[in-house]
């Protein structure tokens, strides 16, 4: 969903392939991280169009996500507050979704039970 020429074709490759393997699921989140690509709300849901079921973030994944962002803390993280990714990925983990993200490190560290999908 980005313009990132370096990870394009391995982006869409992978999304094809999840596709082929059930519903695609984006959250809130990650719609507001791929919405600043674009300038209206209508371009971005043409975009996604039905190949995304667009999901709620259930309560005990922002638990969850609580849960892992003490441990970002404790381990020494320096955020004020929760990160995006700590309630994709706890979102991930509470609904049993395997996971695309070019960046796996914070998600192996936090939400080992998610299945990921990354070049890395």
């Amino acid at each position: 969903m980005t313009e990132d020429e370096t990870w394009v074709e391995w982006s869409v490759r992978a999304l094809e392939e999840a596709a082929d393997q059930g519903p695609l699921v984006i959250n809130p989140l990650v719609y507001a991280e791929i919405s600043i690509r674009f300038s209206r709300v209508e371009d971005l849901e043409r975009e996604l169009g039905d190949d995304f079921v667009r999901s709620p973030l259930p309560w005990d994944a922002a638990f969850l996500a609580g849960k892992a962002f003490v441990t970002y803390r404790r381990n020494g993280g320096t955020k004020a507050s929760t990160l995006p990714d700590f309630y994709i990925g706890a979102h991930a983990a509470v609904s049993g979704l395997q996971l695309l993200s070019r960046d796996a490190r914070r998600f192996r560290t936090y939400f080992p039970s998610v299945k990921l999908v990354s070049p890395h």
